[in-house]
């Protein structure tokens, strides 16, 4: 009897120390479910619009008023996914979710946003936060990947300029194409669309309806590039 509760506590022991703590488990278990569930939605996200944002919340709990409204990208001036991508990815067509020249200019200069494609400004915006920094940009480069290989081109640039925050509640290029210029994102001129474009990068302090001399040197720069851009931006206009 004894021998047996000894041979009985040892294999409880033994068995303990193979399946871990109960805790270990229940944590390995909501981690598992956390990634199937940001899995999922980046699938369900090529199909489905996001009904809000994490950066969209976290203004919504500041008490700021949220103003949207979602348009196709056939809806949009074709100029302004031009300008974006002039802006902000100049080699949006060509790489898969990271452009690790643009990081290493970025990181050597000391300049964490410069480093920001557009898959991981989607990134940032659907999942992540807002601020300077490199634990952020740690998370934003495996859900770049992700995304850039489950969602083509014309749907990632769709969903960045339908998510992106273009003033203080102003979200998506309707909104801000009627807020700031009296029209549909459909009706925008070249320059109207490359303001928009340089607003993305500081939208608290650029104004596309009231450009300072530096926002207007910037729209400059970026209206000469966007020639180059439109020969490669089938990836985005396909159709056109």
């Amino acid at each position: 009897m004894v021998i047996q509760a000894v041979s009985g506590a040892r294999w409880r022991k033994r068995s303990s120390r193979r399946t871990g703590h109960p805790w270990l488990r229940r944590a390995a278990r909501v981690v598992l479910l956390g990634f199937a569930a940001l899995f999922l939605s980046i699938l369900l996200f090529r199909f489905l619009n996001p009904p809000i944002t994490i950066v969209m919340l976290a203004d919504k709990l500041t008490g700021t008023t949220l103003h949207r409204q979602w348009v196709p990208l056939e809806d949009m001036s074709p100029q302004l996914p031009l300008a974006v991508i002039a802006s902000e990815d100049g080699r949006f067509c060509l790489h898969w979710g990271v452009d690790w020249g643009a990081m290493r200019d970025a990181i050597k200069a000391g300049a964490v946003r410069g480093a920001s494609t557009i898959p991981m400004q989607v990134a940032k915006n659907l999942y992540l936060w807002n601020g300077r920094s490199y634990i952020r940009k740690a998370f934003e480069l495996p859900l770049a990947y992700v995304m850039s290989l489950m969602w083509p081109k014309d749907r990632m640039i769709e969903v960045y300029l339908n998510v992106a925050e273009f003033g203080l509640g102003i979200y998506g290029a309707e909104e801000a194409s009627r807020y700031y210029f009296g029209k549909s994102a459909a009706d925008l001129t070249r320059h109207e669309a490359v303001l928009l474009a340089v607003t993305l990068p500081n939208p608290h302090v650029r104004n596309p309806r009231k450009p300072s001399l530096h926002m207007l040197r910037i729209a400059r720069a970026v209206e000469l590039r966007m020639p180059i851009i439109a020969k490669r931006g089938a990836c985005v206009l396909p159709g056109r």
